[in-house]
């Protein structure tokens, strides 16, 4: 090899070995420190893009996870609720099964009513005011069967979305509650009646009386005609008023207890038709404020529990649906961690061994390019000649 002095090619060559081993040096070195195999696209494109596909669904399980944990704070929330309207229906029950034995009188009945009502409100007040971050559970809202997402509050039932993707089948599922308050449930003077059009049971001065509103005047109970009277009962409650078209009726029960309301004509003093008003199905459970009324109520209340234990039953299996999501999630979140950690992390043991030797070279290159350097001084000793 000829000895020269414009180019140190020994130099570069150690030059060129030490810039490969000490790149090597700082790449063992970010590794380390950073605990990643793969810290730019330049370390694993690949790995990288599937890394961060990886890292993108278990941040998205993990939300998903959250996601389920509050969709069971909201159920037990609503199931909460629904136990304290179930110690209401009890109570309902209770004081029904007490008006309907024959030992009480009417005014007894009516303080008894007075009660049931304001336990049908509570019902009422419960289900309405029952609320999770703002979206009320058991007035009804959540009773669809159908779901609106499309507008800024979703309507209907209500979406739990705790999938990576948007697959029915694998990534969300709907909650639905039913409506709690005492009238869906069939209880209280809210309640709808069968056969009864317009208006509501009311009690007042000892008189049960079916009332429209608007109304004008309510007749005495002695002016009703003497020829009407004998239709009725004697026991039993009468009362006429005038609706907004001036027509009055008497409401009444006949001796088998069935319901009548009875058109009555001032001008002629006479009736000119009978509406026959059944206190079957849904009537019952309106009122307890006589015998007949607290006997039907019991069935009716029966079925309101019933219904109320669906709604409860139904939170119940959701419940347990969404712990179970929970804990699969978990698991996939904890296998695809496991998978991404595979791909993405560095083996310290291997990559402390690299470092070690790339660190050896790179100190050796130091060395070598040194002496490297120092060798064209042979020639400058032959020039000077000495």
């Amino acid at each position: 090899m000829a000895l020269i002095i414009n180019h140190n090619m020994m130099a570069e060559n150690a030059a060129l070995s030490l810039s490969e081993h000490y790149d090597a040096l700082s790449t063992s070195t970010q590794r380390l420190s950073s605990g990643l195999r793969i810290n730019t696209a330049a370390d694993d494109a690949a790995g990288l893009a599937i890394r961060e596909l990886m890292r993108a669904d278990i941040a998205t399980m993990n939300q998903g996870i959250r996601n389920a944990n509050d969709a069971i704070s909201m159920i037990q929330t609503a199931d909460g609720a629904m136990q304290v309207i179930d110690e209401k229906l009890i109570r309902m029950k209770e004081l029904a099964e007490q008006a309907a034995t024959g030992t009480y009188n009417s005014t007894q009945r009516l303080i008894l009513d007075s009660e049931y009502q304001a336990m049908a409100s509570e019902i009422t007040r419960i289900a309405n005011a029952t609320d999770f971050n703002g979206i009320y559970l058991l007035n009804g809202n959540l009773s669809s069967s159908s779901h609106n997402g499309n507008v800024i509050t979703p309507t209907g039932r209500i979406k739990i979305h705790f999938g990576t993707g948007n697959c029915s089948a694998s990534d969300y599922y709907y909650i639905q509650i039913g409506n709690s308050t005492a009238s869906a449930l069939g209880l209280g003077l809210g309640a709808s009646g069968s056969g009864q059009t317009e208006g509501q049971f009311v009690s007042a001065n000892n008189l049960t009386y079916y009332s429209n509103s608007p109304f004008n005047t309510f007749m005495d109970y002695g002016n009703t005609p003497s020829n009407v009277q004998n239709q009725f009962s004697p026991t039993q409650s009468m009362n006429f008023y005038d609706n907004e078209q001036g027509t009055e009726y008497l409401i009444g029960k006949d001796t088998s207890g069935r319901l009548h309301a009875l058109s009555y004509s001032s001008a002629t003093s006479a009736f000119i038709g009978d509406q026959n008003l059944s206190l079957s199905g849904n009537s019952g459970g309106r009122s307890i404020s006589t015998q007949y009324l607290a006997e039907q109520a019991l069935d009716k209340i029966n079925n309101a529990i019933v219904s109320k234990d669906k709604i409860r039953a139904n939170l119940g299996a959701m419940q347990n649906r969404l712990e179970n999501t929970i804990s699969n999630l978990q698991i996939q979140a904890e296998n695809l961690q496991s998978s991404e950690s595979r791909i993405s992390d560095v083996d310290v043991a291997t990559e402390m061994t690299e470092f070690v030797r790339e660190q050896i070279l790179t100190q050796s290159a130091t060395a070598m390019l040194a002496q490297a350097n120092s060798l064209p001084k042979i020639a400058l000793q032959l020039i000077q000649g000495g």
